[in-house]
């Protein structure tokens, strides 16, 4: 019985620090993506990717957390469509793009992954 308690209990403790994260992100998110990525990740077609339902997101977490931390240059392809701007690094903590990263990918259809702060400082190397 103790054992099923304390299983239940760190759920909830995974589960409010997951919360958390992704409602902070969404703020970090409106703050810095918005104007390009869309209130929806739906993107600009043609100009900005899309991040809802995002193939190229999915695919390589390590990937998306080098992309903001460090931009992207030339051309990618997202969902089957090519992308060829710019995007450069972000100004944000490794706490700030691990909440926006876990807003994203628990957002518009992505694999609801949870980046970590630890994570992002691995990928600034």
């Amino acid at each position: 019985m103790k054992k099923y308690v304390l299983s239940i209990v760190m759920m909830g403790i995974g589960l409010y620090g997951y919360s958390q994260n992704a409602t902070k992100g969404k703020s970090v998110y409106m703050q810095t993506c918005v104007a390009c990525h869309q209130a929806t990740g739906v993107g600009v077609p043609g100009a900005f990717p899309p991040l809802a339902k995002s193939d190229y997101l999915n695919k390589d977490v390590n990937r998306a957390i080098k992309g903001v931390v460090k931009g992207l240059n030339g051309p990618i392809v997202v969902n089957g469509k090519k992308f060829s701007g710019a995007m450069p690094p972000q100004a944000l903590s490794d706490q700030q793009i691990a909440d926006v990263l876990t807003y994203v990918y628990s957002s518009w259809g992505n694999s609801k992954k949870v980046v970590t702060a630890v994570m992002v400082k691995a990928q600034r190397k």
